[in-house]
């Protein structure tokens, strides 16, 4: 009996490793990608997002990482006579598992969008009451990714979780891996609750625009301020469960559309590599958003600087957090894996500013070589940090210690 008894012990511990190994598999990095909606909104195609996927190779953002394409809002048909969600046949004529291969082909994942309501944002066919359903023929078209939205859905919280629960359990019995990403965008506080449901991610913050800053209250977020919101949820993100500070507004340039709304009339070089900068520091999904097919050298740059991205993508998936916030300067300090750091520094006034950063005000005491990953070169090995940055410019470094 004794023998027995440490023998099924043994074979539950086994059993709940491999069950808890199969909760945190997806996502133990941050996805990376480029999405669909500031380009194409709800006129999303079977021909563009293969030349969105073709762009993705020939531009050098798959090898940078970059390895999903999320179909957003748009791409649906409605239900045929056995009520299985359709793609409108005229936008994709070979059907999304036909796209799936191909986009597989190039080495690119393929995710979908969906809302936890009977219609989405756009007012096309949602999956309320047909979570297995749909999350079955997701699996059977190849999806390795559902953006779930909520538009149409109540405003209470414990409908938010039950919605998000029986999707995420819809799809892990779906016979593939999903990776689930909740689009509730911050009001009911996801971060509480998205990874005890199921989900990898959540938005933290209402659809981003292409500005800086929302400064007048009048709506429409800038980078700035999802920064600003992220920076307090540090506690909640690690591999498999990361705050999503939605699209990467990098390259579009007053782009007509969603992008544009609310005053978004586009973002200088600086902001556009402080986003790339702060988002990779603090661990969002990178998705970005503009038309790589054409898109400009800076944009090229700012999405393949792979040590940047090495930042995001770090396997001790800590979040950074802000030590220093004043008017002008927010710094922020993350571990990494092999047991370097990076520092942040966003200079957030109007005009150029000199700084020194002394190291163990951030709480690190030793002397370390710095190296700068925009420039891609070590500027020195100190305890210390001195220079000058430019208007919403962030500099990014990865120390070493010497």
């Amino acid at each position: 009996m004794k023998y027995l008894k440490l023998n099924l012990f043994a074979t539950l511990l086994v059993t709940g490793i491999t069950a808890f190994a199969q909760e945190v598999k997806l996502a133990p990095t941050p996805p990376m990608g480029w999405m669909s909606w500031n380009l194409m909104e709800v006129n999303v195609n079977e021909t563009g997002v293969k030349e969105i996927a073709d762009a993705m190779v020939n531009s050098g953002m798959v090898k940078a990482g970059f390895n999903y394409i999320f179909i957003d809002d748009g791409w649906q048909g409605g239900r045929d006579n056995k009520n299985n969600i359709i793609p409108d046949a005229k936008k994709f004529p070979s059907g999304i598992k036909a796209l799936a291969d191909y986009v597989h082909s190039k080495g690119i994942k393929l995710g979908i969008y969906s809302d936890a309501a009977p219609l989405t944002c756009g007012q096309y066919t949602a999956s309320l009451n047909f979570e297995e359903q749909d999350a079955r023929t997701f699996a059977k078209w190849g999806i390795d990714y559902l953006k779930y939205d909520y538009c149409n859905a109540p405003e209470d919280v414990a409908t938010a979780k039950q919605r998000y629960g029986k999707m995420a359990s819809a799809l892990r019995k779906s016979g593939r891996d999903i990776v689930f990403g909740i689009c509730e965008w911050g009001p009911r506080e996801p971060w509480n609750w998205g990874s005890e449901v199921g989900g990898q991610s959540w938005r933290t913050t209402y659809d981003i625009r292409d500005k800086w800053m929302d400064t007048e209250g009048k709506g429409g977020v800038g980078i700035y301020n999802v920064v600003d919101k992220m920076a307090g949820l540090a506690k909640f993100s690690g591999p498999g469960r990361w705050n999503d500070g939605d699209m990467l507004v990098v390259g579009l340039h007053g782009l007509k559309g969603p992008s544009s709304a609310f005053n978004g009339k586009g973002c200088s070089q600086a902001e556009y590599r402080s986003q790339m900068s702060l988002y990779c520091i603090l661990n969002s999904p990178l998705y970005a958003s503009c038309d790589i097919r054409k898109m400009d050298e800076d944009a090229k740059t700012i999405f393949t600087n792979t040590e940047v991205i090495a930042l995001n993508q770090d396997a001790l998936g800590k979040q950074a957090e802000r030590k220093i916030k004043t008017d002008v300067w927010d710094v922020f300090v993350r571990p990494l894996a092999n047991g370097d750091f990076a520092i942040a520094v966003l200079n957030k006034s109007g005009i150029t500013q000199a700084t020194k950063i002394n190291f163990a005000d951030l709480g690190l005491p030793d002397k370390y070589e710095i190296k700068d990953l925009w420039q891609h070169k070590v500027t020195g090995k100190a305890n210390k940090w001195t220079g000058d940055i430019t208007s919403h410019e962030t500099k990014v470094f990865r120390l070493k210690k010497v």
